[in-house]
C-alpha cells in the first residue's frame, strides 16, 4: 500500500491475514498443480532408464608386486581415464560398432555419465537411454571401446571388468514422486504470489482506519451505505402507514 509519501508500506500483519483467509485456495492449487505434475510425470513424459558398467585399473608391469605408490598412481589417473572415455574417438567408434546412425556425437556424450569414486580405482560408466536394451549395450560397448582406448594411450597392460552393464527393471527419471510435490508448492507458490501481489496494488480507501493511515486526516463521522433491500423496506412501510 502506497502512503501520502508514495511510500511503500508493506503490513506483515494484514499478508499474514490475506494468505490465511485463502488458505482453502491455496491449497486447492497446490493439489491441483501437484495432480498435473503427477499425471504429466507419469503419462506424457517418456521413461528414462540407466545402466551402469565398472572397469578396475591399475597401471603396474607385468609380475610386479603392487605397491602403495601404485594404488596412489592409479587413483590419480582415474580423471584421465574418464576424459578419454568420454573422448570422441571413443563415442563415434561406439556409433559405428552398433550401427546407431540416427544418433551424433553430441547425443551420445550428453546420456554419458562417467563417475570416479574417490580413493578407488574403480571407474562406473552409465548411460542413459529409452530402451533398457540399449541403455546396456551402449554401456557395455563404451566399456569395450574405452579398455582399448586407455590401453593404448596410456600404456595399460590389462583393464579388468568389474561389473557388466545389466537391462535396467525400474526407471531413473522422471521421478513421479518428485514432479509432484515441486509442482504443488509452485502452484501453492503462485497463488500466494499473485494474492500479495493484489494486496499491494489495491490502494482503495476501506475503512476509517485507512484514511487515518494513508491520507493522514480523521475522519469526523460514518454514513452508513443504504443497500437496495433496505430501501425497498422503507418504501414499503412507507406505503402501510399511509
Amino acid at each position: 500500500m502506497k502512503s501520502k509519501d508514495d511510500v511503500l508500506e508493506i503490513n506483515l500483519g494484514e499478508i499474514f491475514a490475506i494468505l490465511l483467509g485463502r488458505t482453502f485456495l491455496i491449497i486447492s492449487a497446490g493439489v491441483f498443480f501437484g495432480l498435473a505434475g503427477l499425471f504429466f510425470s507419469k503419462f506424457v513424459m517418456h521413461p528414462v532408464y540407466e545402466s551402469t558398467t565398472k572397469i578396475y585399473i591399475l597401471n603396474k608391469e607385468e609380475n610386479q608386486t603392487v605397491t602403495y605408490s601404485d594404488v596412489q598412481i592409479s587413483t590419480q589417473l582415474t580423471q584421465d581415464y574418464a576424459e578419454l572415455i568420454k573422448s570422441r574417438r571413443v563415442i563415434e567408434e561406439v556409433i559405428q560398432r552398433l550401427h546407431l546412425t540416427d544418433t551424433e556425437y553430441e547425443d551420445l556424450y550428453d546420456v554419458l555419465r562417467v563417475e570416479t569414486p574417490s580413493d578407488t580405482r574403480i571407474v562406473a560408466i552409465t548411460v542413459k537411454d529409452r530402451d533398457p536394451l540399449m541403455a546396456m549395450r551402449i554401456a557395455n560397448c563404451i566399456r569395450e571401446v574405452a579398455s582399448e582406448h586407455i590401453t593404448d594411450v596410456m600404456d595399460i597392460d590389462a583393464i579388468n571388468v568389474a561389473e557388466t552393464a545389466n537391462v535396467p527393471t525400474s526407471k531413473a527419471s522422471p521421478s513421479v514422486a518428485k514432479w509432484t510435490v515441486i509442482a504443488g508448492f509452485i502452484g501453492a507458490v503462485v497463488v500466494a504470489f499473485f494474492s500479495i501481489l493484489g494486496y499491494l496494488l489495491d490502494d482503495t480507501i476501506k475503512s476509517n482506519d485507512d484514511v487515518e493511515r494513508y491520507l493522514g486526516v480523521s475522519t469526523l463521522a460514518l454514513i452508513p451505505m443504504i443497500t437496495e433491500e433496505n430501501g425497498k423496506k422503507k418504501k414499503s412501510k412507507a406505503k402501510k402507514s399511509k
